[in-house]
């Protein structure tokens, strides 16, 4: 079963005002889905993002936001540098692999010497 993980991009301290308290002391976080399996690891292109207030611990919605959180977001998403959409193998796919090499070949083997026949 894949699980899927959630791994920080950026994060950036924005000074804009929070619609909650009116603090000035909120955290835009932006994500980058990645998958892990026992046989592969794979990054993909969904990239998320996540404003939150740091001293009400509210989370900011795009409804609630202000023309200059707004601007500070289209600001920072342009700055963000996401990792390539890319699978990398484990090495439990590749003994697999191999040993799916081996289990063929020994099958031939045996059928072409005739050491076995239907």
């Amino acid at each position: 079963m894949a699980q899927e993980k959630l791994e920080v991009i950026q994060e950036s301290v924005i000074t804009n005002n929070c619609p909650q308290c009116f603090n000035q002391d909120m955290k835009l976080t932006f994500y980058q889905k990645h998958r892990y399996s026992k046989l592969f690891h794979k990054v993909t292109n969904d990239v998320t993002h996540q404003v939150q207030c740091k001293t009400c611990d509210s989370f900011i919605y795009p409804v609630d936001w202000t023309p200059d959180i707004e601007r500070i977001f289209d600001y920072k998403r342009k700055m963000v540098q996401p990792e390539k959409s890319s699978v990398k193998y484990t090495g439990l796919f590749y003994g697999l692999i191999l040993f799916l090499i081996a289990l063929v070949a020994g099958a031939v083997y045996v059928f072409t010497q005739g050491i076995i026949e239907f």
